[in-house]
């Protein structure tokens, strides 16, 4: 019976080893695409975020624009009605409905997410990865990734990236919550090394007149 329990022990413990570890071929596609976006110097990208809950139904739509050089990046939404600014310094963060900026201080450590990290390594400590095939999506041929996070504390359960093979970029992200609500966030328009000046990622007061400056660093 001894020898019975431990056979069982050692099997559930040589599958659940095994169960956790990713899939090579995936974290090939995905080192790739890492690769590729750490070798441009600047980018752009016009986006869509839309929330739908387990009925389909949507909860809510934005779209934007987001701009990345180095560690900068400036993310305007909505026309403009709520902008970041980050110079890799500092972040600005502009409401224009109440006509309000807060500042605080960049923060570029794990516990962050900004444009930057959704297009690198993000997957490598945090995530089991494994490549689903290719799909069809709008026409064209996409490459599916699926991601589940090692944290069972989180408060979404899969993640799936769709990649174009033709040029190892993502073109959308799929995040399904544990709540039923599904979160996708679409990327169109990518241009690779535009020319984008420095001063696009620093919030000028003197370009917003009466903004109340609300500084806390």
């Amino acid at each position: 019976m001894k020898l019975l329990a431990l056979s069982i022990f050692t099997l559930l413990l040589s599958t659940t080893t095994f169960a956790q570890k990713s899939d090579p071929e995936a974290k090939k596609i995905l080192d790739a695409v890492s690769a590729k976006f750490k070798a441009l110097k600047t980018v752009e990208a016009a986006f869509a975020i839309k929330s739908e809950n387990a009925a389909g139904k949507v909860l809510g739509a934005k779209k934007g624009l987001v701009k990345m050089k180095g560690t900068k990046y400036k993310i305007n939404l909505g026309n403009g009605t709520n902008q970041i600014f980050c110079d890799g310094a500092n972040v600005w963060n502009f409401n224009k409905n109440t006509n309000e900026v807060s500042i605080t201080k960049f923060d570029n450590s794990s516990n962050t997410i900004t444009p930057q990290k959704m297009f690198t390594n993000f997957y490598d400590k945090d995530f089991l990865y494994k490549k689903n095939g290719d799909k069809p999506v709008d026409g064209k041929t996409l490459t599916e990734i699926e991601l589940t996070p090692k944290d069972k504390s989180k408060p979404f359960f899969k993640v799936y990236i769709y990649i174009s093979p033709a040029d190892n970029l993502i073109t959308s992200t799929k995040i399904l919550m544990k709540t039923g609500n599904k979160d996708t966030y679409t990327f169109t328009g990518i241009k690779q090394n535009p020319a984008v000046a420095d001063a696009e990622f620093v919030f000028s007061a003197g370009k917003f007149a009466g903004v109340e400056v609300n500084d806390l660093r």
